[in-house]
């Protein structure tokens, strides 16, 4: 089998998607520190499903309405040594972070690994399913 090297412009093309990629999971990150329900909603699929590093499993409306009762706030939440893999309309994004802020009234701080898959939607990248899991603090 002889494999054909990729043009500059698909190279390009690729680089450009992993840009937008990076630059859309940043600005979730600032929507989460804002506590914004609306706008972090815009970040995710209708569909979307998180299971956090214990197992447990939630849905996109659970997870809004916590941010919008104050169940949950953020007052950290970035990300970096960002690893992107893309498969024509879909995007693994696996990044280091820091998540921190209040969850029913207990203070939490993670360091986490997060595993995010994206899906191009009318155009634009949608969070379809998160994945964390617990990172010793380094």
């Amino acid at each position: 089998m002889r494999l054909t090297p990729l043009s500059p412009n698909a190279v390009s093309m690729g680089d450009k998607m992993e840009e937008e990629l990076i630059a859309r999971a940043h600005a979730w990150d600032r929507a989460m520190v804002h506590n914004d329900a609306e706008a972090i909603g815009g970040y995710m699929a209708d569909d979307w499903t998180i299971v956090g590093p214990d197992g447990s499993m939630s849905d996109k409306a659970t997870f809004l309405g916590l941010v919008k009762s104050g169940a949950l706030t953020h007052d950290v939440m970035e990300s970096g040594d960002t690893r992107i893999r893309i498969y024509g309309d879909t995007a693994v994004l696996l990044a280091r972070g820091v998540s921190g802020g209040n969850y029913l009234g207990q203070a939490f701080r993670e360091v986490e690994l997060s595993s995010n898959v994206f899906v191009r939607q009318h155009g634009q990248w949608k969070c379809v399913l998160t994945h964390l899991s617990r990172l010793p603090p380094s």
